[in-house]
């Protein structure tokens, strides 16, 4: 990521926006902007480690799932922030993976620039990729700011997608124990 580039940016849109970029509390916004982009963009670098890495010597064949995973991202069309939670199962054919590597890839996905479709959909790929399950469901909710603060004006409105992978594409069944497992709320 280029610093200097996005500060320059920022300086522009304070400016065309009309404020004074001299300002005390304005003139150190480039700044921490840039460094906040490199926070929350991280996704744009190669991961710093590999993502779902199977555990090897284990091996399963009953579902997994994770539910309640919160995350944050920005979406690409109006870059302000949309955020929620992902609810993972997978079926594994021997391979599984540790369990906090499952929110770590969906937190390395989601800082990007990105629209919910797509994250959900390169979700249940990597998993597919990478672990070879029988089958993976995704399914994300997410409150968009880009609803709530702008446009349509509709605070507290979810956006709820689906990617579904294997197994659970071809067996209702499966699909419907996922569903219902993710509906069980934690003691």
């Amino acid at each position: 990521m280029n610093k200097e580039k996005i500060e320059q940016g920022v300086l522009l849109i304070l400016e065309g926006i009309g404020e004074d970029i001299s300002r005390a509390g304005i003139k150190d916004t480039p700044k921490r902007i840039s460094k906040m982009c490199l926070e929350i963009f991280k996704g744009m670098m190669p991961p710093e480690e590999d993502l779902l890495k199977p555990i090897e010597g284990e091996s399963h064949d009953e579902m997994v799932v994770i539910k309640d995973i919160p995350f944050y991202s920005i979406c690409e069309h109006h870059l302000l922030p949309f955020f929620g939670k992902a609810h993972i199962a997978y079926i594994p054919d021997g391979r599984i993976v540790g369990l906090s590597d499952v929110p770590r890839a969906i937190e390395y996905l989601a800082s990007r620039p990105q629209v919910q479709e797509r994250l959900t959909a390169e979700f249940a790929d990597l998993i597919m990729q990478r672990l070879k399950p029988k089958g993976c469901m995704v399914i994300i909710d997410a409150d968009h700011l880009c609803m709530s603060m702008r446009g349509i004006k509709k605070p507290g409105t979810i956006t709820t997608t689906s990617a579904v992978r294997g197994i659970f594409r071809t067996k209702q069944t499966t699909r419907e124990e996922m569903l219902e497992l993710i509906k069980l709320r934690p003691r």
